[in-house]
Parts: C-alpha cells; structure tokens; sequence
C-alpha cells in the first residue's frame, strides 16, 4: 500500500511539472504574439501587459526549478524518469528566455511609436513572428505527444526562420541607407526582428531537448542554419 502511494505521488509530481511546462508555453506564445501586434499598432497598453506577464512567467520558471529539485531528492529517479525531470528545467528555462525576447520586443514599441513601422517591414515583422510562433506551437505539441520523429523535424525547419530574418535584415539596412532619418527606427527595429529570430532558436532547444528525454540521445547532426545576416553584422540584445 505504502509503494502504491509513493508511486501516486511521484505520478503527480511529474504531471505537475508537465502542466505547469505547457502553461509556460501557452503564456509565452501569447506574449510573443502580443509583443508583436503592439509593435507594428504602436499599442503602449498592450506593451506593457507583455512586460508585466513576464513577472508571471519568470515565477512559473522558479517554480518548476524548485519542484524538480525536490523531486529529485525525494524520489531518486534514474534513466528516463531523470531524463524527464532535467528535460523539464530545461524546457522552462528556454520558455522563460522566450518571455524576455516578448518583453524586450514590448520595451520597444514607445520608442519607434512616433515614427510608426513602415508597412513593408510590418508585413515582415508578423510574418517572421508567424514562423516563429508556429515552431513554438508544434515544438509545443510535440512535447505533450514525446514523439522523437517529430522533435527532430521541428529542429531541421529552423533554416526556414534564419533565411527570413536575413532577408528582413537586408530590408532594414537599405531603409536605413536610403534616408538617414530611419536609422534610430529602423535600429529599433532590427533589435526586434532578432529577438523574434531567436525566438526560433529557443524553440530548436526544446525539440533538441524532447528528442533528448524521449531517446536518451542527442540529434545527430549540426543544426541547420541560415542567417548569413551576422556575415554584415552582429545583432545581440
């Protein structure tokens, strides 16, 4: 009976750890999305509830870490049960990451507010942050369903992000040659669409990190990219 009970409660412990990971994609899905839709309306209001879910997210990241620990300390699991337990810190971590580069999106939206975003690049922004969102998404299904085939098809489209970015980039840099006054704007700018670049990466380590906790091996193969746009220059935030 005493095993039983254990067993139940170790369940629970990991189920726990599972919803509260899909919650964290959900939140950081939205924030993304949002983050977006307020750049290119030049919605303040909606920026900054991006920057305050963030708070929520941030919370959400501790809270598995710790549970984690505790499962881990209490239950001793090995092999795949582990796997399960490290891939959850891991997964959070990369969410939480997601949650900044939305807010950090968010922070720029009253800066390029009075200039506006040109439409051309708007159309750009939201489809680079479509291709993003729809990586998270998948990635996101794909860590509820555990199936490594898939995983590892979400990892091999993150080409398809780093081609866009590049072209946006190119883009940006001819506004900005063309006439001066788009150079503060247009830099803004650039800062977001690499933030939503990243966004992509994030999403990659998750696929690397379920094919990891599905197979108790890592994807073989270099990650294919695409972003020649750190040949002309390097973006960070």
């Amino acid at each position: 009976m005493a095993s039983t009970h254990i067993f139940s409660a170790y369940d629970d412990d990991l189920k726990f750890l599972s919803r509260r990971i899909s919650e964290m994609g959900g939140l950081a899905e939205q924030m993304v999305s949002d983050a977006v839709r307020a750049l290119v309306n030049g919605d303040t209001a909606l920026a900054q509830k991006v920057i305050s879910d963030d708070v929520i997210l941030d919370h959400a990241e501790r809270e598995i870490g710790d549970k984690a620990i505790v499962t881990i300390a209490r239950r001793q699991p090995m092999a795949a049960d582990l796997r399960e337990i490290m891939g959850s810190i891991r997964i959070a971590a990369d969410l939480e990451r997601v949650g900044d580069l939305g807010k950090n999106t968010a922070k720029r939206v009253i800066a390029v507010q009075s200039a506006g975003v040109p439409r051309k690049l708007a159309r750009g922004l939201e489809h680079l942050s479509e291709l993003a969102l729809v990586q998270l998404k998948e990635v996101l299904d794909v860590y509820t369903s555990r199936a490594a085939d898939k995983a590892k098809s979400v990892r091999e489209r993150d080409e398809e992000i780093d081609a866009m970015y590049t072209s946006l980039f190119r883009e940006m840099l001819t506004y900005m040659m063309e006439d001066p006054r788009n150079i503060t704007s247009c830099t803004h700018l650039l800062f977001c669409a690499k933030n939503i670049e990243r966004i992509g990466d994030h999403a990659t380590n998750i696929a690397e990190t379920i094919y990891y906790m599905a197979t108790g091996a890592q994807p073989e193969g270099e990650r294919p990219k695409d972003d020649t746009a750190n040949t002309v220059g390097a973006v960070t935030e």
